[in-house]
């Protein structure tokens, strides 16, 4: 196994940068966001539905070089919606575990529309070893396609118009809700902005070094998805970050390569972008991890074990179990 040495550093140093090339950046970490809490199988037929489903792609995405996983439940009698209680979301954890022995399980807090903020925080129940923590208010307007037979819960196209008010006080709430648990937050970042959040949590001490910081980029309302931008919001990050890179849609691929070329980690997967290439749906989520893994190598990196990512990000050595 490779020795980690410096694992996170200011990643728009241009000279640490320089040094990191020449002597090697610490291995890839990669995150599989698995089905997301928003569209389904109507979306592409492989986004999984059910826990068995989820944990079927998700071993798949695990034995390609993924990580963690970052999964959303569903509900079993509506699954087109997102979880609302613990024991739907131990039921998913569970059957990951059976499949993944050492895979990170991280659950989502932001579940899918019109959850409440009392539905949304039920997944910390489910004891995962990371969960979101979103950063800013949630402003978005989007349509789901028809859902049509055979598929099971069909239903017509629908629109959303919605924002979730998220607050100085909920999102240290939260905060509290998972110190309290000892679950790692990843800290959702949509603009600069949200660095005003992530120092007054610090402020608060609510969260510890190393602070897993996922910029979300291409999502509506929060910055938009270039390289310029990317960079803009990293030079603002508080010393300590480990810096996580989501690209939305047809963003996902090159936001994924500037991630590794920057010593970042990636986040690939069927939630954020049901595409392979232009006009061609993705097959499943070990295809795109297995992409980004090879991005990697290509970039002279190595992929994170799971062994390795609890180090790099101060998790548990121990997975855990239900």
């Amino acid at each position: 196994m490779t020795s980690l040495g410096e694992t996170y550093w200011r990643y728009t140093d241009s000279y640490k940068f320089m040094e990191k090339v020449r002597s090697g950046m610490p291995p890839v970490v990669i995150c599989c966001a698995c089905n997301g809490g928003i569209q389904g199988k109507e979306a592409n037929e492989n986004i999984p539905e059910t826990a068995d489903e989820i944990a079927d792609s998700v071993y798949g995405a695990y034995e390609a070089g993924a990580s963690m996983v970052h999964v959303h439940g569903r509900e079993p009698n509506n699954l087109p919606g997102a979880a609302k209680t613990a024991p739907v979301w131990l039921e998913v954890n569970r059957k990951i575990r059976e499949r993944c022995s050492e895979i990170i399980i991280n659950n989502t807090t932001g579940g899918g529309p019109s959850l409440t903020m009392e539905e949304r925080l039920s997944c910390l129940d489910a004891h995962p070893e990371v969960a979101s923590l979103n950063l800013a208010p949630d402003m978005s307007k989007f349509k789901i396609k028809e859902r049509k037979p055979p598929l099971k819960h069909p239903h017509p196209e629908q629109e959303f118009d919605e924002c979730l008010p998220f607050s100085y006080g909920q999102i240290s709430s939260w905060a509290r809700h998972m110190k309290k648990r000892g679950i790692k937050p990843e800290l959702e970042i949509y603009h600069p902005g949200c660095v005003w959040v992530i120092n007054d949590l610090i402020q608060q001490n609510l969260i510890e070094k190393p602070y897993w910081v996922q910029t979300v980029m291409g999502y509506q309302t929060s910055s938009y998805p270039t390289v310029k931008n990317t960079i803009d919001m990293l030079a603002e990050l508080p010393e300590g970050s480990v810096w996580l890179c989501s690209g939305i849609g047809p963003f996902q691929l090159p936001l994924t390569m500037l991630s590794i070329l920057m010593g970042g980690h990636v986040r690939v997967g069927l939630e954020d972008n049901v595409y392979y290439r232009r006009g061609e749906k993705a097959k499943s989520n070990a295809q795109l991890v297995e992409r980004a893994v090879r991005l990697v190598h290509e970039l002279n990196r190595e992929v994170a074990t799971p062994v390795q990512a609890r180090q790099m990000l101060g998790i548990s050595a121990s997975p855990t179990r239900y």
